[in-house]
Parts: structure tokens; C-alpha cells; sequence
């Protein structure tokens, strides 16, 4: 509308969340022009009346463009919901290249089949690790469960395998011969256990190659999303 005000893209983050930070750098990375409002969960400030409000069910990440509020209200660990509609959303409306979430119907088809099972597979397994080793045992201040560690490991240990096999192939993407949103998904989900001091890829080379591919598409933008988990895994492998 003529001489409407353009409001900046608003996304309320907080980065300890895996979706959050697949947000935050896939902004970064494709320099969308947007204003991050930090929502510590920890904190309780996504229960705040001005949040709820903005989105009922309480979780991040949360995006604002203009008018149109988009909140993704699935239910999942520890406090935050999935992000891929608003990742599908902004590499719809701006203009990134197609590599991301590619407009040939059988490529995009790929993308969403692997989402489609990462919220059943690589979301909840890598994160229950995390909820495990380090959530739990800062909520309850007792250790964690050796036997429970090791049932989500096994866990975890079927989703790697397919993610190498089912997915990856020979390939050098989840999805093909370039980065998309699947392998930033991925890739956010897969750093969790990070915070715990636990690297899950360490003895998985196919893995670590794939890890470093996706690191090197895209740069700076990773490390900076990641800076939270690190300094929580700098302060987990203090206490050992």
C-alpha cells in the first residue's frame, strides 16, 4: 500500500535452541536484513504477558514480517518448537538462492521428506541427549542416569546411521550436490549434545566430512549462532 511504513523481519530467538539457531544463521548467511529479539527461555521470558500473547503456546522462535506473525506451535524438547516453516517461509518470499529450498517440484520434494523425519528422528533423539546430560541434572541437581544416557545414545546411534545411509549416500548434502535447509536442521540439531561436552560425530568420519562441508557453506554465520553452546560446553568440560 502506497506510503506504508516497511517494518523490519522481527525473529524473537533464543539461541541455546536448535531451531533458533538454524534460523539465526540462515538470516545471517543469506544477509536478510531482520532485528533479533533475544527470548530467554531460561529466564522465563517466554511466559511473559507480552509474549504470550504474541504467541500462546510460549515456545521460540517467533517471526515477524509486517503484519503476518508466524509462531510454529509443535510440541517438542526442551522448550522450543520446530522452525521450518519459517525457514521455508523466508526462502519463499526472499531472494536466496534456490539451492536452499529449490522450486523444482521433485528437489523441494527431497527437502521436505527429509523434515518431514527429522522432527520424528534427528530432533528428539539428539536432543534428548542433551535433556539427559545436562538439562535434567542442572533442573534436578543430581547426576545424570548412566542407563538413561545410554538407551538415547543407542537411539541417537540409529538416526546417525540412517542419516549416513539413508540420506547422505554418496553425496555430499542430505539432499544433493548442495546445501539446503534439511542439512542446517540437521546440523543445528546434531551440535546440541555439544553443550553436555558430548561431540556424537567424533567416530563417524563420512559424518565429519559432511559437517565440515556445511560449516565451510556457511561461514561465519555458524560459529556466531553456536557461541552460546560452546561457552556451555567450555564451562561442562570445567567441571569434569
Amino acid at each position: 500500500m502506497a506510503g506504508r511504513k516497511t517494518v523490519e523481519l522481527e525473529v524473537y530467538l533464543d539461541l541455546l535452541s536448535q531451531p533458533c539457531r538454524a534460523i539465526h544463521i540462515f538470516l545471517n548467511c543469506n544477509k536478510i536484513p531482520h532485528k533479533v529479539k533475544t527470548v530467554a527461555i531460561r529466564k522465563g521470558e517466554n511466559r511473559t504477558p507480552e509474549y504470550t500473547k504474541l504467541n500462546p503456546m510460549q515456545k521460540v522462535p517467533v517471526m515477524v514480517d509486517n503484519d503476518f506473525v508466524l509462531t510454529e506451535r509443535g510440541i517438542s524438547p526442551p522448550s522450543s518448537c520446530y522452525s521450518d516453516a519459517i525457514l521455508k517461509y523466508l526462502a519463499t518470499k526472499y531472494d536466496v538462492p534456490g539451492n536452499w529450498y529449490p522450486r523444482h517440484p521433485e528437489r523441494r520434494a527431497r527437502v521436505d521428506e527429509y523434515t518431514a523425519w527429522h522432527h520424528t528422528n534427528t530432533r528428539p533423539h539428539a536432543a534428548k541427549v542433551f535433556l539427559m546430560e545436562v538439562l535434567l541434572p542442572h533442573m534436578t541437581g543430581q547426576p545424570a542416569d548412566p542407563l538413561k544416557v545410554e538407551r538415547a545414545l543407542a537411539d541417537l546411534s540409529d538416526t546417525l546411521e540412517k542419516l549416513e545411509n539413508m540420506f547422505l549416500k554418496r553425496q555430499p548434502f542430505l539432499c544433493g550436490d548442495d546445501i539446503s535447509l534439511a542439512d542446517l536442521l540437521a546440523m543445528c540439531e546434531l551440535m546440541q549434545p555439544l553443550g553436555g561436552g558430548r561431540d556424537i560425530l567424533k567416530d563417524r568420519p563420512k559424518l565429519l566430512s559432511w559437517k565440515s562441508r556445511v560449516q565451510s557453506a556457511l561461514g561465519d554465520s555458524f560459529g556466531k549462532a553456536h557461541t552460546v553452546l560452546y561457552s556451555l560446553r567450555d564451562r561442562s568440560k570445567a567441571k569434569l
